[in-house]
């Protein structure tokens, strides 16, 4: 299960984890598995934390069949390999948004349908947390898009609570990029499902992968740059004060072998 490479994958995981609060004991925490490279490698990092972390917190495999005939047996035959229950959930959600709806731009109400019945099902089997596998590229991909097509700053946020579906979605790879994730999913030779999609590879979002390569041929360090303007605006009023980024059962052990140290003295 530990592998050299794990090392910092896991640390800017925990990074995240401990500024935004991702993590915390006892969490059930679904994760939204689509059998991609980002979901899978979220699921195996999660894995290892599980057995690593000083406290515990459940993990809860969750796949949605929209209907594009992915081959999810293999994502719950690695899910139940790592000792971590998988649900599948059957949807409509491509029949109405390409046949019913015939959606020039589908990827919106896609994006949107597949958010609620992943929500709904975590409900449902007893977790209170959605993680995703959103990386870093994904963040700056997103604030881009809100920039030129919206005319606005804003990308999505580390943690997010839904007051509709009483669950908090969190992302713990914002740290990560993207092509740590493909080196990470190649070298522990990952299972990972073909993306059906009809829309793959010809939307907004690629189109801004390509604009993000152009400006690191201009500028190499672009992306720590972009990181930085996002940390310490848009991410800013999710990070917790110092003081509380150290999570409680961490805290509780701290003070119980002060406690000790200071008794035996």
């Amino acid at each position: 299960m530990w592998h050299k490479f794990n090392k910092p994958l896991l640390a800017k995981i925990r990074r995240a984890s401990r500024e935004y609060g991702l993590i915390q004991p006892y969490d059930k925490i679904a994760v939204g598995l689509s059998g991609g490279k980002d979901s899978t490698v979220l699921l195996y990092a999660l894995s290892v934390l599980q057995k690593t972390l000083p406290f515990p917190f459940e993990l809860q495999g969750i796949s949605l069949d929209v209907g594009w005939n992915n081959d999810y047996q293999i994502v719950g035959e690695y899910c139940r390999s790592l000792g971590i229950p998988f649900h599948l959930e059957q949807t409509n959600i491509g029949r109405i948004v390409y046949e019913e709806r015939k959606e020039s731009n589908p990827c919106s109400l896609c994006a949107n349908m597949r958010r609620g019945a992943i929500n709904n099902t975590a409900k449902q089997l007893g977790c209170n947390k959605v993680a995703l596998g959103h990386h870093l590229d994904d963040a700056l991909e997103t604030f881009l898009m809100s920039l030129v097509f919206e005319g606005r700053m804003h990308t999505f946020a580390p943690r997010t609570y839904l007051t509709r579906a009483d669950i908090t979605v969190i992302r713990p790879m914002i740290y990560v990029y993207e092509k740590d994730i493909i080196s990470i999913a190649n070298k522990l030779e990952l299972p990972v499902v073909p993306n059906n999609c009809p829309a793959d590879g010809i939307t907004k979002r690629h189109s801004m992968k390509e604009e993000m390569a152009r400006f690191e041929t201009m500028n190499a360090t672009v992306k720590e740059r972009m990181l930085n303007a996002v940390t310490t605006s848009i991410w800013a009023p999710f990070m917790l004060p110092e003081e509380e980024q150290i999570m409680p059962a961490v805290k509780k052990q701290l003070q119980c072998e002060t406690e000790r140290t200071t008794f035996e003295k």
